[in-house]
């Protein structure tokens, strides 16, 4: 079994209810096991700024899929939730981004990981670093230590039952 980190995030119709259901979707694939979950984040978009706010969160998986997989698996469960994909860094009902895995370092044209603009966004890495295991040390400190949380609009929105400093398994 292989680490992964998994970005969740959505910004149309009810947020939460979408970001639940895609941890349910994950859940019931045989081949992943959820490990950690990270609070749940309300943030200000990026990149096309005339949209709603986000709710942003991360999951740390174990998984017996190759990271390439991994991926389709994510990208799946998003069109089968009715994800489109018409605005570049538009609104979406639920985005699945795989972050990092198992310290693997690819670049392919079906995968780049790590997930090549992850240190450039702090919606990201707040509650990645928040599941983040002690070894190895967070590899983006760097990176988050040089961005203001309100500058980048940032906010804890909740944390559900079960994620209490990312290390207990979430329940749906």
């Amino acid at each position: 079994m292989q680490d992964a980190y998994v970005a969740l995030g959505a910004n149309l119709g009810d947020r939460e209810a979408s970001l639940k259901e895609a941890i349910r979707r994950l859940q019931s694939e045989p081949e992943l096991e959820l490990r950690r979950i990270s609070p749940v984040y309300e943030t200000a978009p990026v990149g096309y700024a005339d949209q709603p706010s986000f709710l942003n969160m991360t999951i740390g998986l174990q998984t017996s899929l190759g990271p390439e997989e991994l991926l389709r698996r994510l990208l799946a469960i998003e069109l089968e939730m009715g994800r489109v994909r018409n605005i570049r860094n538009g609104p979406r009902n639920i985005d699945l981004d795989l972050l990092a895995y198992d310290g693997v370092e690819m670049d392919t044209p079906e995968l780049t990981l790590p997930h090549p603009r992850m240190g450039q966004r702090a919606f990201v890495l707040v509650p990645l670093k928040d599941i983040w295991p002690e070894e190895p040390p967070f590899p983006w400190e760097e990176q988050l230590s040089g961005m203001s949380l309100r500058e980048e609009g940032i906010s804890r929105f909740e944390e559900w039952e079960g994620a209490e400093s990312g290390k207990e398994q979430y329940k749906c």
